[in-house]
């Protein structure tokens, strides 16, 4: 009978399940089901930077997403199931009580923002972020060496000391906390005991502070000098972390009957979405592969004698093991990408939706549809446009950091900014601006890994943009002057969690075999224009100087 492996993963706004044979890595089905709470717009607080997410909705989502995949899948798949493995968003956090119960959970918190998990973007923890920063230098260690030497508001200490010191109804119950990434795989299990939880390596190693010189997270006494709300937190948690190669534990008998699968199937140790899509688009050394979507994640991996000592400051980490075992993972992003490409989307068509909520009830279903169709070419419109643009070292320069900056030197507080407009700027050329802007802050990465001895030879490509936007893709090749591969599948992160469920119920010894007999190659290459780069090199320059105007470090 052959075998087959799930993979799950949770994005921004949905959860795919991925069924994947775990001999030849074909797809056998999938399916995408949306948060329907977060789709509804709930407990998120824009104006405030506040995005949180009900459990509650990963799992309806997780149940909806598997039991659809099995139907479509031939008879007989759910019987050949051998392993599931899980990615998410991260850091996506979540305050839980004794047992391991997530807060929003129990009837007293189910309407509780700070009792929920907190996404990845939330970023109303920036001042915490800044006092662990000022903290850290001072300390006899500085725990945020191996994180870039930059804590950001995105990761699980500032966001947990946030909610705890803002909302005292939820001190009593909070007994500890848990990652998104390591709740999935505890929940099926049956380990949701805080002192039984497999902790995710690649987590805690990116975004916690863990590491192996000081003997896993940092020690109590910085800890409540960050917060003394964390008093207590610190030998409530974990000293040992797991990569994701590993056995979480077995699916337990209630969770097997409610997902149409067989008891004792491995489930794996957790791990972020770009690190499993990394893995899906087959990474290897020299290789920066890509997550773009609303926003971006990059990844390396970089075998121990190329780093040695050497830290890269302003990443997101460097951790040992957090992608595949027996190298070091590099983790880059940018806070956003095609959020950029949306945000403009939205304020051209603000009009169309403004007239769509105030035409007559009986005018409004059919009024939708037409709004709905117009929205939905204005980007495909603007690409085409904006490509027949010559290329010049044109007035209008644009920053990406609509949503902060993630890397390099992570930064929440700084803005997004258009410079050079005029009454002859169209908004084709705009729209150009915005997605070089979003090029040049990816080739201000790129240099910074470079510029710190890490050799990067090409860039794969995955996640909607990359096989959907041609425009966006051959612009990012020209600036950044790399040949760009294109992964050929189209959930590179459910693929690789799959891969990595593949290892831990033991059908591959490692995760590089199970790359090499699952891997689903490449479907385009955009080859970078020479003439073209050198242009954009000068406009780069503009770019970096805007940057460091808008941030205050550079007079007009």
């Amino acid at each position: 009978m052959s075998k087959y492996v799930i993979g799950l993963d949770y994005g921004t706004d949905s959860c795919r399940a991925v069924i994947v044979d775990a001999e030849t890595g074909k797809d056998v089905a999938s399916a995408v089901k949306f948060y329907k709470r977060w789709k509804d717009g709930k407990y998120c607080r824009p104006e405030k930077n506040q995005y949180r997410q009900h459990p509650a909705d990963y799992i309806e989502a997780m149940e909806e997403a598997i039991a659809d995949a099995l139907e479509q899948a031939p008879d007989g798949t759910a019987a050949g199931v051998v392993g599931i493995s899980f990615d998410t968003t991260g850091s996506t956090p979540v305050l839980i009580d004794k047992d391991g119960q997530p807060l929003a959970l129990l009837p007293e918190h189910a309407e509780n923002p700070n009792a929920m998990f907190i996404l990845w973007k939330d970023h109303t923890a920036v001042e915490e972020a800044a006092h662990i920063n000022r903290l850290a230098k001072t300390w006899e260690i500085d725990y945020t060496m191996y994180e870039g030497g930059i804590y950001s508001s995105e990761w699980v200490w500032a966001k947990i000391a946030h909610v705890l010191k803002e909302d005292a109804s939820i001190r009593s119950d909070a007994y500890s906390w848990i990652e998104h990434c390591d709740w999935m795989p505890a929940l099926l299990t049956g380990t949701t005991l805080p002192s039984k939880i497999r902790r995710s390596r690649c987590a805690a190693g990116h975004k916690a502070l863990w590491h192996k010189d000081w003997d896993g997270l940092p020690p109590e006494k910085f800890l409540v000098a960050v917060e003394p709300l964390l008093k207590g937190f610190r030998e409530r948690l974990f000293d040992e972390t797991y990569t994701s190669d590993m056995k979480a534990g077995t699916l337990t008998d209630e969770w097997a009957e409610r997902l149409g699968l067989t008891a004792g199937i491995a489930v794996g140790v957790g791990l972020f979405d770009c690190h499993a899509g990394a893995i899906g688009a087959e990474i290897k050394p020299k290789i920066f592969v890509r997550v773009i979507g609303t926003s971006t994640c990059d990844i390396m991996v970089v075998p121990y004698e190329e780093i040695g000592n050497r830290l890269i400051p302003g990443i997101c980490g460097q951790v040992d093991g957090s992608v595949i075992p027996g190298m070091v993972g590099l983790e880059a992003g940018q806070s956003a990408f095609g959020d950029v490409y949306a945000w403009f989307r939205n304020v051209l068509s603000w009009h169309d939706v403004y007239i769509l909520e105030k035409s007559n009830p009986e005018d409004r279903e059919q009024l939708k549809k037409l709004t709905d169709k117009v929205v939905e070419r204005i980007i495909p419109d603007l690409s085409e446009a904006a490509a027949s643009i010559p290329l010049e070292e044109s007035a209008v320069i644009a920053l990406d950091w609509m949503n902060g900056r993630r890397t390099p030197d992570a930064n929440q507080m700084v803005k997004g900014a258009i410079t050079g407009i005029n009454l002859a700027t169209t908004a084709p050329l705009i729209f150009k601006a915005l997605v070089e802007a979003t090029a040049f802050g990816s080739k201000a990465i790129i240099d910074r890994i470079t510029e710190n001895g890490i050799e990067i030879e090409s860039v794969t490509g995955i996640g909607g943009i990359s096989q959907k936007s041609p425009f966006v893709m051959q612009t990012l090749a020209d600036v950044i002057g790399m040949p760009i591969k294109v992964a050929a599948t189209e959930q590179a992160c459910a693929f690789g969690a799959a891969m990595l469920a593949a290892v831990a119920a033991g059908i591959y010894p490692d995760v590089m075999t199970a790359q090499k007999r699952m891997g689903q190659g490449f479907i385009a290459e955009y080859l970078p224009d020479e003439v073209k780069h050198s242009i954009y090199i000068n406009m780069y320059e503009k770019y970096l100087r805007l940057g460091r105007f808008a941030e205050g470090l550079e007079e007009k």
